[in-house]
C-alpha cells in the first residue's frame, strides 16, 4: 500500500521493521515517547505515549498503516491496566484515521498447552499476563468491522544485537565473552524461537497483503524446533568457544521471585518453559512463505554480533 507506515516502538522488532521498510524506499516514521539515538536518517519520528489516546491519534494522523511493536514493563500489575488502555487507544485511533494495523503479539493468551500452538485455540483466563493478553485480543477482535487488524503472534525471539532475549546477552553474549551462558529457559527442552529479521519480513508481508489477511491471527513461522543447548552450540562453534551452559532450575523461580521482581513475573509464565514449546505456523506458510532463517545461519550471526571485537569496532 502507498503511504506512510508508522512503527509504534523501536525495540528489536520495531527497529528491524523500520529498517526493512526504509531499505525498500517506503515512507516510515517511528512513534514512541523518546527519539531513538540510533534512528536512521531516512526514518521520521513522532513523540507519542501509547497510553495517551490523543497522542496516538496525532502520531498516526497521516499514516495508512501502523505496526504495533511496543513493549510495556514486564510486570503483571502494570500489564493489567496498561495493555488494555494501549490497545483501546490504538484501535480508536485507527478507526478514526482508517489506518490498517499489524499488531506484533505473543502467545501468552493461549495458556498452558500440550501441543503445538495454533491460531484457533481458545483464549485463556489463566494468570495475570495471559489473561491480560486475552483481553487485549478481545478488544481488537471486537473492533473488526471498524478497524482492519492483523495480529502476528510470535514466541520468544532472538537475533543479532538482541540483548533482552533468552538467547541474548546472558546466553550468546556470555559465550562471546568467554563466559558460561546462563539460561532461564531449560536447555534441553525443545523451544521455538523466532528470528527477528524474519519477524520484520513477516510484518512487511502482512503490510503488503490485501484486506482479506486482516481481521485475523497469524502465527509466526520459526526454524524447526530445537533445544536452547543445541542452538547455543551452533553459535559457540562460530565463536570457536566451548558451549558452556548453566540454567536456573525452574523449581527455584518462585523462591528467587521473592527477591527478584523480574523472576517473580517469569515464574507465572513457567508453562512456556516446562514443556516442549512449539508454534504451528501452517496457516502463514501456506498463504505467504516458509523459508525462515535456519538456526545454522541465525545462531552464528547472533553469536558474532556479541563479539567484543565487533562491539569495540562499532564504538
Amino acid at each position: 500500500m502507498i503511504g506512510t507506515t508508522v512503527v509504534m516502538g523501536f525495540g528489536p522488532v520495531g527497529r528491524a521493521t523500520a529498517q526493512a521498510l526504509a531499505a525498500r524506499g517506503s515512507a516510515v516514521r517511528v512513534a514512541q515517547r523518546r527519539r531513538p539515538a540510533d534512528l536512521p536518517p531516512q526514518v521520521g519520528f513522532s513523540a507519542c505515549d501509547v497510553l495517551d489516546g490523543q497522542a496516538v491519534r496525532q502520531a498516526i494522523v497521516e499514516a495508512t498503516q501502523v505496526v504495533v511493536a511496543i513493549g510495556i514493563p514486564y510486570d503483571g500489575r502494570v500489564w493489567r491496566t496498561a495493555w488494555p488502555r494501549a490497545m483501546t487507544n490504538l484501535v480508536e485511533a485507527c478507526a478514526t484515521t482508517g489506518a490498517r494495523m499489524v499488531f506484533v503479539d505473543d502467545l501468552y493468551m493461549l495458556g498452558p498447552q500440550s501441543e503445538p500452538l495454533r491460531e484457533d485455540m481458545a483464549l485463556t483466563d489463566f494468570g495475570v499476563k495471559p489473561a491480560t493478553r486475552s483481553e487485549v485480543t478481545r478488544i481488537w477482535q471486537a473492533a473488526t468491522g471498524r478497524v482492519r487488524v492483523a495480529a502476528l503472534r510470535a514466541p520468544d525471539f532472538y537475533g543479532p544485537d538482541v540483548g533482552m532475549s533468552h538467547l541474548g546477552s546472558s546466553a550468546f553474549g556470555a559465550l562471546a565473552r568467554g563466559k558460561t551462558a546462563t539460561l532461564i529457559v531449560p536447555p534441553d527442552i525443545p523451544h521455538d524461537f523466532a528470528y527477528v529479521p524474519d519477524m520484520a519480513r513477516a510484518i512487511v508481508t502482512l503490510l503488503d497483503a490485501p484486506d482479506d489477511a486482516f481481521g485475523q491471527v497469524w502465527n509466526m513461522p520459526c526454524a524447526p524446533t530445537r533445544t536452547p543447548r543445541a542452538i547455543l552450540a551452533l553459535g559457540a562453534e562460530a565463536l570457536h568457544r566451548a558451549p558452556k551452559v548453566r540454567a536456573v532450575p525452574l523449581g527455584l523461580l518462585p523462591l528467587i521471585g521473592l527477591v527478584s521482581p523480574f523472576m517473580r513475573e517469569v515464574a507465572e509464565m513457567r508453562f512456556t518453559l516446562d514443556r516442549s514449546y512449539s508454534v504451528d505456523a501452517t496457516k502463514f506458510t501456506r498463504r505467504f512463505w516458509s523459508d525462515v532463517t535456519p538456526f545454522a545461519v541465525g545462531a552464528p550471526a547472533t553469536a558474532r554480533s556479541f563479539s567484543p571485537r565487533r562491539e569495540a569496532s562499532a564504538e
